[in-house]
């Protein structure tokens, strides 16, 4: 074979390689998505709750060390975190909201889900006019199954008629075969929705075998997966008693689905923590020993949510499912600390590799190269995204917040060898 035969079809197959796996297109990705029922929505819904996070956190952890407690991280740790837990729950307190037609809203009557449609789509429609929506928002549909397309269907046209825009989220529960996908992509397409993104749940073992065709199934707008630990093990036989989101099968889905979008501009998302953070006692004269329980019970809640979250993060899965909002408090709460507790090895290992521009580094016992340079950037692009980290800590890396912007560490050091 002559050279030119041979580096044509290595270039042909390069080139294959980086359209399936582009690498990350460097979009934000929400910490988290909210899901409440569709009966319940108006557009005071994220104010509403980022000020029932807020009066949980002023309640059961009045201050760093209570904090620092009810979550199990450090204490010097806490004290770094909670001024900017209290600046998120006050100015962020929702980064991605999903108004649920599905498990959050129930079986209601055709007329009943009709109205909520309507009625849902009016208070979007009004929230997106007062700026009042998070930077995510969409709607969670029922599965399309024979049975629950055509209510499904319905659902999605009323509210896209009414919401005033057609680019949002579009989640898809229970996906087992990809026509689904296919449906629910010509069913946006009909309805001029051709700028929706669409998410899928992986809710059932068979589902892990769709995991290679969606992206192509969903021609390039398939946003992010989301597992659905519950329906997920429940499925595998496993007793109410033992279902948890870090059930060893669970750990073996999320790691295919990790596996399969790996390399790609798809999100990948964890489920969520059952165990609510609500008082055993109601009341405003409540005794020491029902303030005692109240506070007890809202704290293994928070143990419990930021056990799950801290297993995602290490498995490099970064958002998760909220459904109650002083779990809000255990969500950042937890990503900061893991984000803050790091921050000063991380800064210290950029820096040294800034100054170096991409040569070979050793931080004390840390060898960096370029694939963890990389990762690196990343660290601080997730951590600037959703608050953890602020523009000062990116500063004491010596880095501009442009060239952070430019995810690699090429187009930095050319910028910088241009500008000298």
């Amino acid at each position: 074979m002559n050279s030119d035969g041979w580096l044509a079809r290595l270039n042909a197959a390069q080139t294959k390689v980086m359209a399936d796996f582009p690498g990350d297109g460097g979009r934000r990705q929400p910490v988290h998505v909210v899901y409440g029922g569709a009966h319940l929505f108006t557009s005071a819904t994220v104010k509403k709750l980022g000020t029932l996070a807020k009066a949980a956190l002023d309640t059961y952890a009045p201050d760093a060390a209570v904090l620092a407690d009810a979550l199990r991280i450090e204490r010097t740790v806490a004290e770094r975190v909670y001024p900017r837990l209290v600046q998120k729950l006050t100015a962020e307190p929702v980064e991605d909201l999903r108004i649920d037609f599905e498990d959050g809203f129930g079986h209601r009557s055709d007329a009943e889900e009709d109205a909520a449609a309507t009625k849902a789509a009016a208070e979007f429609a009004k929230a997106s006019a007062e700026g009042t929506l998070p930077a995510f928002r969409g709607i969670r549909i029922k599965p399309l199954t024979v049975e629950l397309a055509p209510r499904a269907l319905k659902t999605l046209k009323l509210f896209l008629e009414g919401c005033g825009t057609k680019e949002l989220l579009v989640t898809l529960p229970k996906v087992v075969a990809l026509e689904q996908v296919r449906v629910l992509l010509a069913a946006l397409d009909s309805l001029g929705a051709t700028a929706a993104r669409i998410e899928v749940m992986i809710e059932a073992p068979q589902s892990l075998a769709l995991l290679p065709s969606l992206r192509e199934a969903a021609r390039g707008r398939l946003f992010a997966v989301h597992f659905g630990a519950y329906d997920f093990t429940a499925g595998l036989d496993i007793t109410a008693a033992d279902q948890r989101l870090r059930h060893p099968f669970c750990d073996v889905a999320r790691a295919q689905m990790k596996l399969a979008f790996a390399g790609t501009d798809v999100f990948v998302s964890d489920g969520a923590t059952t165990q609510f953070p609500v008082p055993i006692h109601r009341g405003a004269s409540l005794n020491p020993e029902q303030q005692r329980e109240n506070r007890n019970a809202v704290h293994a809640a928070w143990k419990a949510s930021a056990d799950d979250i801290r297993h995602s993060l290490a498995s490099g899965i970064y958002q998760g499912w909220d459904l109650h909002p002083a779990q809000l408090v255990a969500r950042y709460g937890t990503v900061f600390a893991f984000f803050l507790s790091s921050l000063d090895a991380a800064t210290k290992r950029l820096k040294n590799f800034v100054d170096e521009l991409g040569q070979a580094t050793l931080s004390g016992t840390s060898f960096d190269d370029a694939a963890t340079g990389q990762g690196l950037l990343n660290f601080f692009l997730r951590g600037l995204s959703c608050g953890a980290l602020v523009e000062s800590d990116l500063a004491a890396t010596g880095l501009t917040r442009e060239e952070l912007a430019s995810r690699s560490f090429a187009v930095i050091a050319r910028h910088r060898r241009h500008t000298a």
